[in-house]
């Protein structure tokens, strides 16, 4: 039998998401499961064009068997005018088989987000990854306001998920409160895997 994992499906245009994506990978090995990191390419405008198999650097690109066998997921998107960003939407639209299977019903998931600026859509994006899971039949965790963190940051920092504050030339790197509720949200995520199996 497979070792259980957690995945991390991601994508990232400036690596801010990844950044996110890496600390949440922590908080996930500090309850002793595996994170498995994935990202979906980009989609192209041209026409017919297509995604190297491998990329040329970074994590690679998520399978859907990565994303069938996995015992929980955290789902992380940039903003894109307060939605996920369309290569992970087109990553998701893709897993109707997995849906008509009930792979996924049961399982705990969760979602982070970055944007540019402390207004810049953060919780409608987190509220958009959601829907999918829900269909998905998955079970929706957030970050509880025991974590204190969530009552005293001035960056990222929310009960539906984990978000960063990139700056507008994503220069911010993330703050210890972001990074600590990005560990928070993994460790949160792993636990629920562990009880629910």
């Amino acid at each position: 039998m497979a070792t259980p994992y957690i995945l991390i499906l991601y994508y990232s245009r400036h690596g801010a998401t990844r950044s996110m994506a890496n600390a949440i990978a922590r908080g996930i090995e500090v309850c002793g499961m595996e994170a498995k990191i994935r990202t979906v390419p980009s989609v192209s405008p041209t026409c017919e064009a297509t995604s190297m198999d491998i990329p040329s650097e970074g994590d690679i690109y998520c399978s859907q068997e990565d994303l069938q066998h996995c015992a929980g997921l955290l789902l992380g998107s940039p903003t894109r005018f307060g939605n996920m960003a369309a290569p992970l939407k087109y990553f998701l639209d893709n897993s109707a088989s997995l849906w008509l299977n009930g792979d996924l019903i049961g399982k705990p998931a969760a979602v982070f987000t970055s944007t540019a600026s402390m207004h810049g859509g953060q919780e409608s994006t987190l509220l958009s990854m959601m829907l999918p899971l829900f269909h998905h039949g998955m079970i929706i965790a957030g970050i509880p306001y025991s974590e204190a963190a969530l009552h005293h940051t001035q960056t990222g920092g929310s009960p539906y998920g984990a978000s960063h504050v990139s700056g507008s030339n994503n220069n911010h790197v993330l703050s210890e409160d972001e990074l600590h509720l990005c560990k928070v949200l993994g460790q949160r995520i792993s636990g629920l895997a562990q009880r629910l199996a």
